[in-house]
C-alpha cells in the first residue's frame, strides 16, 4: 500500500500553505516536518479527504486511523467507552495497548479528569486500534514526558511495520531516523 502526493498546492485567503508538494510513502513512518503553520495538518487533512487541494493530486487509502492535534475525545466518557465509540464491541487488544502506553482500560474516571499526556496517549491508542490501511498522526507526542514519548513511539513503530504512517511534527526528536518530508 502506498500514499502519494503529486504537486499538491493549497492556499488560505491567498496565502500559500503548500506549494508543489510531491512524495511517495510506503509502509513505515514518513515524517512531515515544518514549523508551526507550515502546512503539516493541512496536508494530513488532504490525505484524509477533509480538505481539497487547490491543485495537484493525492493517492490515498480507503480506511484511516487518525490522531489529530486536538485529542477529540469524548470528555464525559471513560477510556473504555471512548475506544468502544470507534471500535464497537470488538475491544480485542485494547487493554494490552493501553497498558503499553501506561493507561488502564478499567479506569472508570471520565476522560476530562485525565492529564493532558494521558489524553494524548488515549487519542493515539484510539488511532492505533481502529482498523485502518494507514495512519495520520498530527503531533502525536506533543507534551509527553520522555518515558511516555518512548512508549508511544514504540507503538507507532510497530504499527508502521504493516502500513504507511504519516507523522506530522516540528520536533526533530520525533523523526528518529524516519524519512522526512520538509514542507
Amino acid at each position: 500500500m502506498e500514499l502519494q502526493a503529486v504537486n499538491v498546492c493549497k492556499a488560505y485567503n491567498g496565502t500559500p500553505v503548500l506549494q508543489n508538494v510531491t512524495f511517495t510513502a510506503g509502509r513505515g513512518v514518513t515524517c512531515l516536518m515544518a514549523a508551526s503553520g507550515g502546512g503539516k495538518s493541512t496536508l494530513l487533512h488532504i490525505f484524509l479527504g477533509l480538505v481539497r487541494p487547490d491543485s495537484g493530486t493525492v493517492k490515498t487509502v480507503p480506511r484511516w486511523g487518525a490522531a489529530f492535534q486536538e485529542t477529540r475525545l469524548l470528555e464525559h466518557l471513560n477510556a473504555a467507552n471512548n475506544l468502544q465509540f470507534v471500535l464497537g464491541p470488538d475491544m480485542s487488544g485494547a487493554a494490552a495497548l493501553l497498558a503499553r502506553l501506561g493507561l488502564d482500560l478499567s479506569d472508570e474516571r471520565p476522560v476530562r479528569a485525565y492529564s493532558g499526556g494521558m489524553k494524548r496517549r488515549l487519542s493515539l491508542a484510539r488511532a492505533l486500534l481502529v482498523p485502518s490501511d494507514a495512519l495520520a498522526l498530527d503531533e502525536p507526542f506533543a507534551g509527553l514526558d520522555e518515558e511516555s514519548h518512548a512508549r508511544c513511539l514504540a507503538c507507532v513503530r510497530e504499527a508502521a511495520e504493516e502500513k504507511p504512517v504519516l507523522l506530522a511534527t516540528h520536533a526533530p526528536a520525533d523523526t528518529q531516523g524516519f524519512p522526512v518530508i520538509r514542507l
